[in-house]
């Protein structure tokens, strides 16, 4: 029975999320553990479209907003108990969330 230490990470901004994930990877390569990823997951884009003139007279002229949301994983076969203390003292930028979960196979 082996144990995957999974970190899911979540932002709006790839370059914050992929200076984390190096930050995760790094300390996993100073420490000597395996490491797989950062797996890109497919982008979600939100798309708004809004009428620009509220009276809706005239010409319609229309605004496009879109919000990308990035994902990336990272697994981590059998973590060693000092990896896992570490990244969880690590101070993340604000706009990133991430979430670890730990998986048995």
């Amino acid at each position: 029975m082996t144990e995957v230490l999974r970190i899911e990470m979540v932002s709006s901004n790839p370059r914050s999320l992929d200076q984390v994930s190096n930050m995760f990877k790094e300390i996993a390569e100073k420490m000597g553990v395996r490491v797989k990823g950062p797996i890109p997951l497919p982008t979600k884009k939100l798309r708004i479209t809004t009428l620009r003139n509220p009276s809706g007279e005239g010409i319609n002229k229309f605004d496009k907003y879109e919000l990308r949301i990035h994902k990336r994983i990272i697994d981590i076969p059998n973590p060693d108990e000092r990896y896992i203390r570490s990244i969880m003292g690590m101070t993340l930028p604000e706009d990133v969330k991430i979430s670890i979960i730990m998986l048995t196979t």
